[in-house]
């Protein structure tokens, strides 16, 4: 928070505020959602895997580049916190920075996940949202946020002074350790900022703090995303439940959050291409 003022406003100070914003990026050269190709990759869809990720937990997934995935609410209203990698090299990551650059705050369908530098491409594509409906409330808030952190157990000790093992980094650290082969010390370095599924965040109009409050998922919502590469996913059920008053503690009712992998049915995708990496060559200039 912003400590109160100490110097004095100068003679022109309305006239600098008064300045008009402007995007920071233009994104019309970026190929625009394609809904007709992949509400119609959609249509015929079979389910070939299914994960469920236990209360205050995590699991790892994979999906085929061209296979939908959806993560859905089965029991009762519960958030996530998503983590993306390509399936064949971990270096390439979700980048919550760029895609909240790129798109906004939250993310919904036609919105896709970009990956990290130096390659620069969408990882998954969201194709549906049964929260779309809910927009901005009065508050301010939104779903499906790229402006927060997970929840880890640095913040709570530094916080708190307590250290509890199933904030959603812990979670999402083991989960990759267990499927990889690391140690904890490794994978978590690999674990990065992450896609608040179904969380309702926002920030604060006076002091402009991130805020949350009770998320408006219930059992049956889901949010899918289309695989425009090979991807290994991990999915951490946050151990704030549905994040209305608390996260990082054993005290709010926790529910189960599944994840659902579909096979699109045979010539959906005869025109599709995965995405190439970013053209530039580095050298940074030289």
């Amino acid at each position: 928070m912003k400590s109160s003022g100490q110097t004095n406003a100068p003679v022109d100070a309305a006239q600098r505020r008064a300045a008009s914003p402007v995007v920071c990026y233009s994104v019309d050269k970026v190929p625009a959602y394609d809904r007709q190709f992949y509400e119609s990759a959609r249509q015929g869809l079979t389910k070939v895997a299914e994960t469920v990720v236990p209360p205050r937990e995590a699991r790892t997934f994979d999906v085929a580049a061209g296979h939908f995935f959806r993560i859905v609410s089965i029991e009762g209203p519960q958030v996530g916190d998503l983590n993306l990698w390509n399936a064949d090299d971990l270096s390439e990551r979700f980048f919550s920075g760029k895609t909240r650059a790129l798109h906004a705050t939250h993310v919904s369908t036609g919105d896709r996940l970009w990956s990290t530098l130096p390659h620069l491409r969408p990882l998954a594509t969201i194709t549906h949202d049964t929260l779309d409906w809910y927009g901005w409330d009065e508050d301010g808030g939104g779903i499906h946020d790229v402006i927060g952190t997970r929840c880890d157990p640095y913040t709570q000790l530094l916080l708190s002074g307590t250290e509890y093992h199933h904030c959603c980094h812990s979670n999402l650290t083991r989960a990759l350790a267990a499927h990889e082969g690391l140690s904890l010390r490794d994978a978590e370095r690999h674990v990065h900022d992450v896609l608040n599924v179904f969380m309702c965040t926002g920030f604060t109009r006076d002091t402009h703090r991130y805020f949350m409050k009770a998320s408006p998922v219930r059992p049956g919502d889901f949010i899918e995303f289309f695989a425009e590469i090979d991807l290994l996913g991990a999915l951490s059920a946050c151990p704030g439940g549905d994040c209305s008053s608390t996260h990082s503690s054993d005290a709010a009712k926790c529910y189960p959050l599944q994840v659902e992998v579909y096979r699109p049915r045979e010539g959906a995708l005869a025109d599709w291409r995965a995405p190439e990496r970013s053209r530039y060559s580095g050298g940074h200039g030289a």
